[in-house]
């Protein structure tokens, strides 16, 4: 079982993908709640140096107010991450899955839930 669904936009900077995933996201009604810049936080840590790596963590209110209702503590497992990251050909987007990432919660209602998030995500990483 794949943990992501990916998609590489070709020629596309990481600067022009994370706009559009930012769009597409807010047009699916998601909000980022938090941004890390990865290379910028390894260059300044360790000194590392690294391609563009970005993680912005999504979250649909509606959806994570129903799924702490059904499920509490699975706050523990959100916002939902995607990722931007640069390659050779352009920049890859990576959304979790949440229905991966749920399988060690045993709660049918809250895999309804997650199923109607994933299938959320996937539209939003296709449409950007």
């Amino acid at each position: 079982m794949s943990y992501t669904h990916d998609r590489l936009l070709k020629g596309v900077s990481i600067d022009d993908a994370e706009a559009r995933l930012r769009a597409s996201l807010s047009d699916a009604g998601f909000g980022v709640l938090t941004q890390i810049d990865v290379r910028e936080t390894m260059k300044k840590k360790i000194g590392a140096e690294m391609d563009g790596y970005r993680i912005l963590g999504a979250c649909n209110p509606k959806m994570a107010y129903e799924a702490i209702g059904i499920e509490p503590r699975v706050g523990a497992m959100l916002p939902c991450n995607v990722i931007l990251r640069e390659t050779d050909g352009g920049t890859e987007i990576s959304a979790i899955d949440p229905v991966a990432s749920m399988t060690a919660i045993d709660n049918d209602d809250l895999h309804t839930v997650a199923g109607q998030v994933r299938d959320m995500l996937v539209g939003a990483v296709d449409a950007a």
